[in-house]
């Protein structure tokens, strides 16, 4: 696999846009192969993790194709995949892996899901759960790993279930299988996950609501089959890809950049609110909505952050973004505490120790504990020698983080097996360096 080097940078400043949002494209493809006839999608993230969702669906039988940077999805129908012995490959897909699963629990079809190393480490025993409640019959129902074989049922069991984390990968599953159920599904969550997929689907006309409970869980509640009507899809710029050019550009000084039309969902915002309760120079502009998604553009300028606590509560808002959060802390005056985040050990890689094993080699302290992360801030003045080789451990947002911290660091960060960075954001090298910064591709 290739590596990165990235160089102290003087000044990031421009326009950019960043590809589409990963969630809602992963989203817009599922769902739209549940509709009945054809729609088009603009700016869909032409990721691996996208592609590899899009693939997975092909060969399910639906019919996919690109014509001049548009795709074009023709639905089935709710319910309507079938056959058996399907080998589906997610690459390094949990979002597609595990909505695919909910997906295939709606209909009368057998398939084995399977993934790459890193993917095939992560649990998904989370989601075989509550889908065995559906009908749905796993190989081996107690395997928490991929590969994984499921066959699905015509017409699933509606269930409610209670969802020991907010998970809107959890969540959407079932709400995917729910569809084609004769009833209600319900999912309640201790607090509310990304949105996309209730917003989505009520878009595509399905009745679903979500309703806080008096214990401050949420309640989402979606009749089974809906009448799925097709319409063009139009998937605003991803929030989490925004992160790495936004918070460069507060630790870079003299920078100010826009990032256009991004996703600006309350669900997705936990790291932006971080970021300006930290001091930072944010500011949104030109708000709009696009398919339920409200959309705005965001502006971002060289700033003197302070260290805060992040409380438990806003983990769910901003679960991709604390790698590169780390990256900002550690610019800051005193220490950024964050709690609650042990579902970060998880990810493509345990993010926690990774990030504090980097940080630890350009010299910033840090404290790790099973569930939390404190980053000890070196101010806005510090000096960082960089000098040194990160591994990603095959986690995009891992080496794109290093990345970043490579452009404020004395001399250049290696980052190997950056590869992994077009499963999210195939266009990070000539985004960042569009604004600036010195980034290489070794």
């Amino acid at each position: 696999m290739n590596s990165m080097s990235s160089c102290k940078s003087t000044r990031l400043s421009g326009n950019i846009a960043v590809p589409g949002d990963k969630s809602i494209s992963h989203r817009a493809l599922i769902i739209g192969s549940l509709v009945t006839g054809k729609l088009k999608i603009n700016n869909l993230l032409e990721s691996e993790d996208v592609i590899a969702t899009a693939n997975a669906l092909k060969t399910l039988g639906l019919k996919i194709n690109k014509i001049n940077n548009v795709w074009e999805i023709f639905g089935n129908g709710i319910g309507n995949l079938s056959g058996s012995n399907h080998h589906l490959d997610l690459g390094n897909s949990g979002t597609g892996s595990r909505l695919i699963m909910g997906l295939l629990a709606g209909s009368d079809v057998e398939a084995t899901i399977t993934g790459d190393a890193s993917l095939s480490k992560r649990p998904m025993k989370r989601i075989i759960k509550p889908l065995l409640k559906t009908g749905a019959i796993f190989k081996d129902s107690n395997n928490d790993h991929l590969p994984i074989t499921i066959k699905g049922s015509k017409i699933p069991l509606p269930i409610e279930y209670h969802s020991p984390v907010a998970s809107a990968q959890i969540k959407s599953s079932i709400l995917l299988a729910g569809l084609s159920s004769t009833g209600n599904t319900t999912v309640i969550e201790p607090s509310l996950s990304r949105d996309h997929t209730e917003r989505m689907l009520k878009c595509f006309g399905a009745n679903i609501s979500s309703t806080k409970m008096s214990d401050h869980s949420w309640k989402i509640t979606l009749e089974g089959l809906p009448d799925l009507k097709p319409f063009d899809i139009e998937i605003p710029s991803d929030p989490s890809s925004a992160a790495f050019p936004i918070v460069a550009s507060l630790i870079t000084p003299d920078s100010d950049i826009k990032v256009l039309n991004v996703c600006v969902n309350d669900l997705r915002m936990g790291l932006y609110q971080c970021l300006i309760e930290m001091g930072a120079n944010i500011s949104f502009s030109n708000r709009r909505q696009i398919n339920g998604e409200p959309v705005a553009d965001i502006s971002a300028s060289y700033s003197i952050l302070n260290g805060i606590t992040i409380p438990e509560s806003r983990v769910a808002s901003m679960i991709d973004e604390y790698p590169i959060l780390s990256v900002a802390a550690i610019k800051a005056k005193g220490n950024t505490t964050m709690k609650g985040i042990e579902e970060l050990r998880f990810k493509e890689t345990d993010r926690i120790s990774a990030m504090c094993e980097g940080l630890g080699l350009v010299g910033v302290n840090t404290i790790e504990n099973k569930d939390s992360m404190v980053i000890v801030g070196k101010g806005p003045n510090c000096s960082l020698n960089g000098n040194l080789t990160i591994k990603s451990n095959l986690d995009h947002r891992i080496a794109m983080s290093f990345l970043c911290l490579g452009l404020i660091t004395d001399n250049p960060i290696i980052v190997e097996d950056t590869d992994t960075i077009n499963s999210s954001f195939p266009t990070f090298l000539q985004t960042m360096n569009k604004i600036g910064a010195k980034i290489n591709q070794l």
